[in-house]
């Protein structure tokens, strides 16, 4: 079985399970996670297979491998996210945008040894970060219901359905697809969650992990959506509502 088919069969069984996982919902964020009951359970898995595999692995990782190296290979992998963010910023109208990720593309890939160093950044050219779901939202999807997938974590349902194309041209996924060659995948997933494991206290020691993982992720991805401009919340709006209850 391919990458890509086993792929798609987790985010198909996700949505199917999702669809029907209403009753065990905790109700703290109804509007953006209706599925939250169904999403804990997953999110708990989700984390019992970094705390026994991924963690174990990236924190060996980042003992063995000096940091001048680690960011070798964190902006080797960046500079791959080139065909996904360019196209995905000609589907939504950036023009300049693309031309300026490709000069980032075409800098690091010569003089930044294959992106090894990040040469661009240091002169000056602007990095971005495009993928299909912010460009479903930019055609009118703004808002989707959270879902969180097994092994692939924080995701709306429309996150899901534009990931599932992240394969299609993502030099990384591609390989994996049509040639069998999985080591890059590899190596790419333990160094991004090498980097983050300064920040495992804070998601442990926190009141409710499952809810300020959400949350902080669903900001974030607002934030991308919205090229770093999202709407200001309308506070009088926001307190009617409160004061209205939940809308059946």
């Amino acid at each position: 079985m391919s990458h890509l088919a086993f792929r798609a069969i987790i985010m198909s069984l996700c949505l199917s399970l999702a669809a029907c996982a209403g009753t065990q919902n905790r109700h703290t964020d109804p509007e953006n996670d209706p599925w939250e009951g169904f999403n804990r359970k997953v999110f708990a898995f989700n984390m019992t297979l970094d705390k026994y595999l991924l963690r174990p692995v990236a924190i060996g990782y980042d003992r063995i491998m000096p940091d001048p190296l680690q960011r070798g290979v964190s902006n080797f992998f960046k500079n791959l996210n080139f065909p996904v963010t360019a196209l995905n910023q000609l589907l939504q109208g950036k023009i300049h945008e693309a031309g300026d990720s490709t000069g980032r593309f075409l800098v690091n890939s010569t003089v930044g040894l294959l992106g090894f160093i990040d040469i661009a950044s240091k002169a000056g050219l602007p990095q971005y970060d495009e993928d299909f779901g912010q460009t479903l939202a930019t055609w009118g999807w703004k808002n989707s219901r959270y879902l969180v997938v097994p092994v692939f974590g924080p995701l709306t349902v429309r996150d899901t359905l534009g990931r599932s194309t992240y394969g299609l041209y993502h030099p990384v996924s591609y390989v994996a697809r049509e040639e069998h060659i999985y080591w890059p995948m590899v190596v790419d997933i333990v160094q991004t969650r090498a980097k983050y494991l300064d920040q495992d206290a804070v998601i442990l020691e926190a009141y409710d992990p499952y809810v300020m993982v959400r949350d902080t992720w669903l900001q974030n991805r607002e934030y991308k959506i919205y090229d770093g401009n999202p709407p200001l919340l309308d506070y009088d709006a926001y307190l009617d509502e409160l004061e209205d209850g939940p809308q059946p």
